[in-house]
């Protein structure tokens, strides 16, 4: 797992080769990846936007941009979390993702990037 705070936003990933819906002979490597964002702040906040970057090794990298995570913008109140689960295809089996989410505070309106730390995306057998 890999954690950063930006600004009292604890952003948390976790990842997880899924060997059942890949097919590396095909170049097709998928997984998944659970984050969780945990409001330290004093403020209440909302998730808008997510932009991220996919490095795929030896392939072209990409960028993904747009509103919330997984069809929804949550709003934290202090101390509360919220999680999901994504996924993402690579075509190599080694890659990494890295990105921000845009945030905006609930009592003034005022927007600010909380940053998604990189992590990893190595299918086991890659290692040896």
């Amino acid at each position: 797992m890999v954690t950063e705070i930006t600004k009292g936003i604890k952003v948390s990933v976790e990842t997880e080769y899924q060997p059942a819906y890949s097919s590396p002979s095909q170049y097709h490597y998928v997984f998944t990846y659970k984050v969780t964002i945990e409001n330290q702040s004093e403020n209440t906040i909302q998730l808008l936007r997510r932009h991220w970057h996919i490095h795929d090794a030896g392939f072209l990298s990409r960028e993904v941009e747009g509103e919330g995570v997984v069809g929804q913008q949550p709003i934290l109140e202090p101390s509360q979390y919220h999680q999901y689960v994504s996924g993402c295809n690579l075509k190599s089996g080694i890659g990494k993702m890295l990105g921000t989410y845009l945030m905006e505070r609930i009592v003034d309106g005022h927007r600010f990037e909380v940053t998604i730390p990189e992590f990893n995306m190595v299918a086991p057998f890659k290692l040896n």
